[in-house]
């Protein structure tokens, strides 16, 4: 039987990247080693940044936004449980304690992101043949599931309470038939303007509406620049949506994705990531890269000039018996200043260290903490007794984590200095709420980034992952950057093991993002790769063998697969 498409296209439609078909006819195509028109510039991670204005700067180990794929025959099945059964039992990642659950073994369960854009402006599945091609691979690789952006401003768009789910409840059967779980992110941000945004989608219309009419509604910084990625949350409690407030819009549009997919609760749908900044982050927008603004390793800029923050800040300065601190943010220099070049960042005498660096920087941070504790005593009510497990994404800033004021950290709203620990607040926050603290740069080494902006990656995980065990709270991991190579997975499946101090016990991350599903994944050596290492993340400590063994098992089970994949292929025909 001839195909109208092969896997290749198929899956390569999910980039719609053009795709080099193999000239030998006759032959089937193996869907696991499938052959992909490369992109040579992927592999060089090493980056240089220089000082000189203007200069082009590399990309930020920030979070991208998320996306889903797609369904199979029921027979199938059990062909493609066969890569699970090597490993004992699937593991199911524990709740806000971070432990495994009793009788469970370790392992960490890998998660693919999905393409932005899965579903289209109409409401429908975008490449549906290709997000059933892929799914299937994902499934024969012995992936866990997929995590995919449910987009506000898809589902909600027109007007104010009607919901379209029609795109995601199609996305999310086809996960379902094809015994993928999901991670459901609640996308409460605009796509476009962040690291790796493919597609733009915006907040819905009766949104931008609103903050046309009244622009603080905004993000804003101190020369008066807006941001649209995501409503201030200097408004969180007050009517300015059409008569709601936008944690009430944000409890609504969760209640009613509730209430749509409640049959799938617990079993497919496992996981609701609930979006609370910009890419979907409990931050503020500070580091915007839309326009230019800004550019890795710069500093960013305080987000509070909008008048609600202001009011806020005001009320804060008096509470203080300082109200001359209340008018204004600090002058703190611009978006791609380094900490030396402003007063403020500087690490001798530094208004970061200041008694008014203190009152300011701790209701900053404050602000962002009671934002999250907002949003998620609403999601944790909602999804109560659903089966689903609750987690928040915290952004993985690295870049002058090696200075004493860590300034991206601050602009962002995580008051984390030398001397101070920002993100110990953050994780007991979460654990009261039973939640998932789910990190940024898991992937990344000290020295594969620029020395120059004291970039400690490594340092930044290990502190996050002290965090979260003093605070008892469960620890989930993404990569920042695509990454195909086996050096990352060797820094993914170290940092997940969550050695702290060298003294971990059996103590892993609940489970692994892997950023993104794209051609490049199933390129035939990338693909190998992926396989050996969803293998060696499942079979976590308990596994003595090595790289090169889990590799020929990988090998193995590609070939063994081939079948599989290549009738999922024909069946969609």
């Amino acid at each position: 039987m001839e195909m109208a498409l092969s896997m290749p296209h198929q899956i390569g439609s999910l980039a719609g990247a053009a795709v080099v078909a193999d000239s030998t006819s006759g032959e089937s195509v193996n869907a696991a080693t499938v052959v992909w028109k490369a992109s040579a510039a992927a592999a060089n991670v090493k980056c240089q940044v220089t000082r000189t204005e203007g200069a082009e700067g590399v990309s930020p180990p920030v979070s991208p936004c998320r996306t889903p794929v797609g369904g199979m025959r029921a027979d199938l099945t059990s062909v493609c449980k066969a890569f699970e059964t090597e490993v004992a039992e699937e593991k199911e990642y524990g709740g806000g304690g971070g432990g495994k659950e009793k009788g469970k073994e370790n392992g960490v369960g890998v998660y693919v992101m999905m393409p932005l854009d899965s579903v289209t402006s109409g409401n429908t599945v975008n490449r549906r043949k290709a997000m059933n091609a892929a799914m299937t691979a994902l499934k024969s690789a012995g992936v866990e599931g997929v995590m995919m952006d449910v987009w506000w401003g898809l589902v909600e768009r027109e007007k104010p309470g009607e919901y379209n789910w029609g795109g995601y409840v199609e996305l999310i059967q086809m996960a379902k038939n094809h015994g993928l779980k999901v991670q459901a992110v609640m996308s409460f941000h605009q796509c476009g303007g962040n690291v790796g945004d493919s597609c733009s989608i915006p907040l819905p219309k009766w949104v931008v509406e609103e903050i046309d009419n009244d622009p603080d509604l905004a993000y804003t910084d101190q020369w008066g620049r807006r941001n649209y990625e995501y409503v201030s949350l200097g408004c969180d409690t007050l009517p300015v949506l059409k008569g709601r407030s936008p944690v009430q819009c944000y409890a609504d549009f969760m209640r009613a994705f509730r209430d749509t997919f409640k049959h799938l609760l617990g079993d497919t749908i496992v996981e609701i990531q609930v979006g609370m900044g910009p890419a979907g982050e409990l931050r503020y927008p500070s580091y915007p890269e839309q326009n230019g603004t800004w550019k890795f390793p710069g500093i960013g800029a305080f987000q509070c000039y909008d008048k609600y923050m202001l009011s806020s800040l005001k009320a804060a300065a008096e509470a203080e018996g300082k109200p001359e601190w209340g008018s204004t943010g600090p002058s703190a220099g611009h978006y791609n200043n380094w900490p030396e070049d402003t007063q403020f960042f500087r690490k001798e005498g530094g208004g970061w260290n200041s008694p008014y660096g203190e009152f300011f920087l701790t209701w900053y941070s404050q602000m962002l903490l009671d934002h999250g504790d907002r949003i998620l005593t609403s999601a944790k009510s909602i999804f109560d007794n659903t089966g689903v497990k609750i987690s928040v994404k915290v952004a993985g800033i690295h870049w002058h984590y090696g200075s004493r004021s860590h300034a991206p950290e601050l602009t962002a709203g995580y008051y984390n200095t030398r001397f101070r620990d920002g993100y110990l607040p953050i994780a007991q926050m979460l654990a009261r709420h039973g939640a998932i603290f789910n990190f940024t740069c898991i992937e990344m080494r000290d020295h594969e980034q620029p020395q120059d902006a004291l970039c400690a990656p490594e340092k930044l995980v290990k502190q996050v992952a002290l965090a979260t065990q003093k605070a008892q709270v469960a620890l989930a991991g993404e990569n920042a950057l695509p990454r195909y190579d086996e050096y990352a997975h060797e820094q993914i499946i170290r940092a997940s093991q969550l050695d702290v101090d060298g003294d971990s016990g059996d103590r892993e991350m609940c489970a692994f993002t892997y950023l993104r599903m794209n051609p490049h994944l199933f390129e035939p050596d990338n693909w190998r790769k992926f396989v050996a290492f969803v293998k060696e993340m499942k079979e976590g400590k308990r596994t003595h063998k090595c790289w090169e063994e889990v590799e020929r098992e990988a090998e193995h089970f590609v070939h063994v697969t081939q079948p599989l994949v290549q009738e999922a292929v024909v069946l969609m025909h």
